[in-house]
């Protein structure tokens, strides 16, 4: 089946830093809080670290060659603040920023552009024995780094993102403490690690600008979004206003908790919920900060909610007994990427990337040698299926970045879980190109899922 999609549009694949890199102390980088967390007892599924990950810190020329032959135009890649600055205090690695340039340079050779994301969860774990996220000065530290970064890439890299998910940031690593630095704060101190995320999205994108005028700049959300149940008036709208409920409770995993500060200048009415006081907190002068609407859109999206109108307003559409998952248990809703990204489109009026969307699969490698994933490739026809539905009804969708390019250290379940287009073994570190990777070449070559 034939999908459509503007002439422009972007086909690409994701990684992050800690994930496939490993080696994170070589040639002189530094520890960032996920080395210093692996390491405690209970942590991470079977202890499992990222200290070798996919080791892609040495093979990363492997790996770009396998980006070529699959045929992306893109590479969403972050660059490591730990490992450029590994104290945080902008004394910067030169061997840490030449790896960066090497990796780039190799992409531009074959005719693949960089993406790159500066924040991928690597905080220098000196900034966060100083306080992390709890501090201005670690948003002040992080546009210090944007803005290096900018003025080091100048003419290879034209994309950047500054944050990625602070939803998880906040909520897996300060709030339910099950990824790094693995704190369980108070509302009001979670709320702040949020507040200093935004300041640091706002000091980036200056300096990123001021450096390089010329620079896209982005930032990528993940969080609720819904789709209705029958596509009639009332169902659309009670999904639409249930995409952007202030819930309590649920305030974290949500995109416009994000994107209004940041966008339009104001948070959403909290009013008689427990972040008003939080809210009222922020000062005029953080606000003009944080009000700094980025160029593009970045959206990380697995799964959504179906809804439907009821008398007393909305409601979540229980899931059936035996509904269709992912290996991680995750719901497949590929509705969501269609009406979540028109929700997002119609609200934001910004031009929009899927910075992320895959699965996780029980990927093995058969007796014949290969890696035979077909529920991946059914998963992702009918999620770019519904994405191409989006970009039909108007909404600005850019590029979709394929999680992951390899198999990789997946946080706090480790290396159980698989999602990437290539297979690793991580005994060997040898890469073995999975069904899907010859799927989705042929889908860029071809427009056919």
């Amino acid at each position: 089946m034939k999908i459509e999609f503007p002439e422009s549009f972007v086909w690409g694949t994701a990684s992050s830093a800690y994930q496939i890199e490993g080696y994170a102390t070589a040639d002189g980088g530094g520890e960032s809080i996920w080395d210093v967390f692996c390491r405690q007892e209970g942590k991470v599924a079977f202890g499992d670290d990222g200290s070798i990950a996919c080791d892609s810190y040495h093979r990363y020329m492997e790996d770009v060659e396998l980006l070529k032959e699959l045929g992306v135009e893109a590479y969403r890649f972050s660059a490591s603040w730990a490992r450029i600055d590994p104290r945080g205090d902008g004394n910067f690695n030169e061997a840490g920023i030449a790896y960066y340039e090497k990796l780039c340079d190799a992409l531009l050779e074959r005719g693949i552009t960089p993406y790159m994301t500066l924040y991928h969860w690597e905080l220098p774990q000196a900034l966060e024995e100083k306080g992390g996220w709890l501090l201005r000065e670690t948003a002040e530290a992080f546009g210090r780094y944007a803005g290096m970064m900018a003025a080091r890439f100048k003419g290879r890299v034209k994309h950047y993102f500054t944050l990625n998910e602070p939803q998880c940031t906040v909520s897996l690593g300060y709030s339910l403490g099950i990824h790094a630095p693995g704190k369980k704060l108070p509302l009001e101190e979670q709320f702040i690690c949020w507040k200093n995320q935004l300041l640091a999205h706002g000091f980036a994108q200056r300096a990123i600008l001021a450096a390089d005028s010329a620079a896209e700049v982005g930032l990528v959300s993940t969080g609720r979004l819904c789709y209705p149940e029958k596509e009639d008036e009332a169902d659309i709208a009670a999904a639409r206003e249930l995409c952007f409920a202030v819930v309590e409770g649920d305030w974290q995993f949500t995109h416009h908790m994000l994107f209004d500060p940041v966008v339009l200048g104001r948070f959403p009415d909290c009013t008689g919920t427990s972040l008003e006081t939080c809210v009222k907190a922020v000062t005029a002068e953080e606000m003009e900060i944080i009000h700094c609407p980025p160029h593009v859109i970045g959206l990380n999206v697995y799964n959504g909610h179906q809804v439907r109108a009821t008398e007393k307003g909305g409601e979540y559409v229980p899931k059936y007994p035996g509904y269709p998952r992912t290996a991680l248990k995750w719901p497949i809703t590929p509705e969501v990427l269609d009406w979540g990204v028109r929700f997002i489109y119609e609200r934001y009026g910004l031009p929009c990337y899927l910075a992320e969307n895959g699965l996780s699969c029980n990927d093995f490698v058969y007796l014949d040698g290969k890696v035979h994933d077909a529920d991946r490739i059914d998963f992702l026809s009918r999620y770019i299926s519904a994405l191409s539905r989006a970009s039909a009804a108007g909404a600005d969708v850019r590029g979709y970045f394929h999680w992951s390019i390899l198999d990789n250290f997946e946080w706090h379940s480790g290396y159980s879980d698989r999602f990437g287009l290539v297979y690793v073994d991580y005994r060997t570190l040898e890469r073995i190109p999975k069904d899907s990777f010859y799927w989705y070449q042929r889908l860029i070559k071809t427009g056919e899922i």
